[in-house]
């Protein structure tokens, strides 16, 4: 049967394999796997070997380094082995571990028709076919997909494939043995419609019916980074009500360099016929399977070095210790994110007395943000979201005149600044151009600086016209009662609803560092790439409302007079809290404000130690200024590849009562969410925490162990060769090839060894049974990445404090294994 008789399933089953990609301005965290989550995490594996050669795990060789560390040990990968029912696997898994250089599971995978060229000729000297057709397709997408970084776009007139068609780069870029006339009449006869091209080119090739979505899935894949870009503006479309094309019409272009390098092959001889390797594609599930069947043994490895960490927390989880009672003095809800782990544990120390909230850092407001005098609307939520709201800025009447007039001129002086340093001419001549005018600047940045950026909106801007400018909501005035619905929303989610503190912190978080395209994935990725500021600041602006409060009494929630919510942002690199709106406060408020900024500065003196030994700064734990000091200047170095280490290391989503963590060290591994299903009756709250902050923990997770086992693939590589591609769009490591996605190795390793230790992540809920397995039951997307091993899900008990597993087969009580090897 014909490919065409099912094509648009094909496509569309190719297309949805790939997991978008989010801009460099809101550089979210994506686990590349998304697409395949409905399949196990084996059977992808063995897809993706097949498919282009990629690997799930790490080399076997990387476990064996493990296992002779003392990371994992005989007992629990015996335990391992008897939780998956593949006990006969221990032995040979004991053999391997043995070996010094121990064979990998992956061999021969599926072949394009670049692929088989490569067999055959090069493109140019040294370069091979597959590099070549990339190339070509990466320049044209960069081009084509450019919003404002190039001087130049193509004009006007259809979309990627037609572009594409129009371009003479598309026959020149090649030498093509029938000639360059003849590839242009080849693509001038092509259909004008992407999926009409398609279904034309696969009956030519002959593609089999049974091989055509591994196939269509291959030819994508193979430009992973310009489809996923593609994949994130189709999310986008989405998201608003309506659908975008492009991917497909990436597809077509793809599969037509193929089409054309296989016709021009009629004049020499191939290695393999061309029916004999399209009739291999009908091999791809035999292929995949196998692979799939080898990978056992490394899955088996990987889960007994993940079953190793999940022993170290089990076996502290029991001993929680009672809440603390007495009234607090104050209460701190900070981002889940484990960066906040180390600083909320840090600031417990110091009071303790306080108590701390785990909550998703957007603080559950579905908002974007416009300053005011600027056309940029940037989203302030997680990606898998859109936007309900609009918060803009307020300012006394006196200065908003001022404001507006400064941010005119400053940022459109910026815009004219950057169109001159983007002009081709100028490319390569700026800095020369420019001479002594450049000079400091160049030296500015040069010399170490410990100062605070200002934000771009406030760049140039006189002091004078930033003295009263907030992030404001227009809804709280406008509609208090809908206010009230959003704050009984956020409060019931963050379980704070009654016993409140005189000073509740709400506080969001954000990285810092220069020159790195790949900043805001230090940000917060609940904000969708942005700094919890905004989120922050309006909630308490909102839960300050009197208009609000009252409205929220009739919802059966009373915020006392005396209790006063304030913003303030975690800088994660340098461990430092500021406070806003601090003026707004009541007069009777201001020594207790001085007096949390206090043990909030305290508290990051000890995150800040703690910290020091990953960055190489040991030697000065006995000089906390001078630590600070340097962490500062790092945050500004622009020849600095490791600001911080972000969210390295993470492994588990902890979620239930505080009391159930506290007296443990999670070294900034763990994601915190606060939760009591003592007071979640129809388990709503439970669900909005199954569907969306485990679900983008597992997003984040994903994207560091991906990033990790198959940097080439979907990660970034050289943080020191990207340039930015389209203005935002992502970088090319170098000058060329394809669009990297997922993070660079600096953020992963640091010159000597990993620093992030590629584990799936490991979820810990204290809740019913029932209350679980109806929110698996409900949740297509929930049950696939449990059920396919996406994700490790554990039930604490309540009472004990015991934990169980959840497998497909029902809960098995989890034991730590013993310590022995």
């Amino acid at each position: 049967m014909s490919p065409a008789a099912h094509l648009g399933d094909h496509i569309a089953k190719a297309c949805d394999r790939v997991a978008p990609t989010w801009p460099l301005d809101q550089f979210i965290a994506v686990n590349p796997y998304w697409g395949w989550r409905s399949s196990s995490a084996l059977d992808a594996g063995g897809a993706l070997g097949a498919l282009r050669g990629t690997a799930l795990t790490m080399p076997r060789s990387w476990y064996r380094e493990q296992w002779v560390a003392g990371r994992f040990t005989q007992a629990q990968l015996r335990a391992a082995a008897v939780e998956v029912g593949n006990v006969p696997l221990v032995e040979q898994a004991l053999d391997l571990l043995g070996s010094a250089e121990p064979s990998e599971a992956i061999g021969s995978r599926m072949a394009l028709v670049t692929d088989v060229r490569d067999l055959t000729d090069e493109p140019r000297p040294g370069q091979t076919w597959t590099d070549a057709v990339i190339h070509e397709i990466s320049q044209h997408c960069a081009s084509y997909f450019d919003e404002w970084q190039a001087s130049w776009h193509q004009s006007d007139g259809g979309g990627l494939f037609s572009q594409w068609r129009l371009q003479e780069s598309a026959i020149h870029g090649v030498v093509w043995r029938k000639g360059r006339t003849w590839a242009r009449q080849q693509l001038a006869s092509l259909p004008a419609q992407p999926q009409d091209a398609i279904a034309h080119m696969l009956r030519e090739m002959n593609i089999p019916e049974v091989g055509c979505d591994a196939y269509l899935t291959g030819l994508l894949i193979s430009v992973n980074g310009w489809a996923a870009w593609c994949s994130y503006v189709r999310w986008q479309a989405r998201l608003a009500g309506s659908d975008d094309n492009e991917i497909v019409e990436l597809l077509a272009v793809r599969l037509a360099w193929d089409w054309l390098l296989q016709a021009d092959t009629d004049s020499i001889k191939a290695p393999i016929g061309w029916g004999e390797w399209a009739q291999s594609w009908m091999a791809f599930d035999g292929l995949s399977a196998s692979i799939a069947t080898n990978q056992r043994l490394d899955w088996l490895l990987q889960s007994a070095v993940e079953r190793s960490y999940q022993d170290s927390i089990i076996s502290e989880l029991s001993e929680s210790i009672p809440n603390v009672t007495e009234e607090p003095s104050v209460q701190a809800v900070f981002c889940i994110d484990v960066r906040s782990e180390v600083f909320r544990r840090a600031f417990e120390s110091v009071r303790p007395d306080a108590h701390t909230r785990g909550f998703a850092g957007f603080f559950g407001l579905a908002i974007s943000y416009t300053p005011i005098a600027s056309s940029m609307t940037r989203p302030q939520l997680p990606g898998l979201l859109a936007p309900v709201l609009n918060v803009t800025e307020t300012t006394s009447g006196s200065n908003t005149d001022a404001l507006v007039a400064d941010r005119d001129r400053v940022l459109g002086g910026k815009q004219r600044w950057d169109a001159f340093r983007s002009m081709p001419s100028s490319v390569f001549s700026f800095v020369e151009s420019m001479g002594l005018l450049y000079g400091p600047k160049l030296v500015k940045d040069s010399v170490p600086n410990a100062k605070s950026p200002a934000k771009w909106e406030h760049e140039g801007v006189a002091l004078a016209s930033l003295e009263d400018v907030r992030p404001h909501l227009g809804l709280v005035h406008d509609d208090p009662a809908a206010s009230a619905d959003v704050a009984q929303r956020v409060l019931k989610s963050m379980g704070l609803v009654d016993g409140f503190a005189p000073l509740v912190l709400l506080c969001g978080h954000g990285g810092q560092s220069a020159n790195n395209p790949q900043a805001a994935g230090l940000d917060c990725g609940a904000c969708g790439g942005q700094t919890g500021e905004v989120n922050a600041r309006v909630l308490a602006d909102l839960l300050n409302s009197n208009s609000v409060r009252t409205q929220l009494m009739a919802l059966g929630i009373e915020i006392p007079e005396s209790t006063w919510f304030l913003a303030g942002l975690h800088n994660t690199t340098t461990d430092e809290v500021r406070l806003f709106d601090t003026d707004l406060a009541p007069v009777e408020k201001r020594s207790s404000i001085d007096e949390l900024e206090d043990w909030l500065a305290q508290a990051g003196s000890l995150a800040r130690a703690e910290r020091a030994p990953s960055l190489g700064l040991e030697s000065l734990n006995h000089e906390p200024e001078s630590i600070k000091r340097i962490l500062r200047e790092r945050a500004n170095d622009w020849s600095q590849v490791r600001p911080e280490w972000g969210l390295t290391g993470n492994a588990a989503f902890i979620v239930g009562p505080r009391s159930r963590t506290r007296h443990m060290n999670l070294a900034g591994r763990s994601f915190l969410h606060d939760y009591d299903w003592r007071s979640d009756t129809d388990f709503a709250t439970l669900t909005n925490i199954m569907t969306a902050p485990m679900v983008v923990t597992n997003w984040i997770n994903m994207q560091y162990y991906a990033s990790t086992v198959d940097n080439r693939r979907y990660g970034s590589g050289n943080k020191v060769l990207h340039n930015v591609v389209g203005g935002r769009i992502g970088v090319f490591e170098g000058n060329g090839g394809d669009l990297r996605i997922g993070l660079a190795m600096q953020s992963l390793h640091d010159g000597h060894e990993l620093r992030h230790i590629p584990l799936r992540l490991s979820v810990f809920i204290e809740a019913p049974r029932d209350g679980i397995e109806m929110v698996i039951a409900e949740h297509e997307v929930v049950r696939d990445l449990i059920a396919n091993d996406w994700i490790l899900l554990f039930r604490i008990d309540s009472m004990t404090g015991g934990v169980e597993h959840w497998t497909s087969s029902g809960w098995l009580t989890r034991e730590t294994s013993a310590s022995s090897q």
